[in-house]
């Protein structure tokens, strides 16, 4: 398996060429700089990888996309999600979500969001291109969701 890795510049190969074993791995290498990451973004890829790895660049074929026009909500949860037993924030707690998604789940005590991963995200926060929705019981946070915002595309991370 050939694997490039890539250079000081923030340019990725053509996602085409992407691995389909595992699915989507594209490179390895490089940094999480803003430039890098938006670069990135822009042409469908994202990193993802665990503590001890290198840097490891994905762009999956096929990608989820979520159409909001095309969305379904059932029926059940419409009067659940009436009841407003949860209160949404957008960019309140950038920080918390991101620690709540890194936390360990059950016996998988692993994460992909490292501390560098944390880091490069908060400063795409505070540039104004990461954003967070939170999801709050009473004061308690208790979900949410992070990722980049890129024109018109929002790209969901955890």
């Amino acid at each position: 398996m050939y694997l490039p890795w890539l250079t000081p510049e923030p340019v990725f190969p053509d996602p085409q060429t992407a691995l389909e074993e595992p699915n989507g791995l594209l490179c390895a290498g490089g940094d999480l700089y803003p430039e890098r990451l938006q670069e990135a973004y822009r042409n469908g890829i994202f990193p993802w990888y665990e503590e001890g790895q290198p840097l490891l660049w994905w762009s999956p074929d096929p990608r989820c996309v979520l159409y909001f026009d095309q969305l379904h909500i059932s029926r059940s949860m419409r009067r659940f999600l009436s009841r407003k037993p949860f209160r949404f924030a957008f960019d309140q707690s950038f920080q918390g979500v991101m620690a709540g998604c890194a936390a360990p789940r059950g016996e998988d005590r692993g994460t992909w969001i490292t501390a560098d991963m944390l880091a490069a995200y908060q400063h795409l926060h505070e540039s104004g291109l990461a954003h967070s929705i939170e999801v709050y019981e009473g004061a308690e946070l208790v979900g949410g969701l992070y990722g980049v915002a890129l024109g018109r595309c929002f790209f969901g991370e955890s």
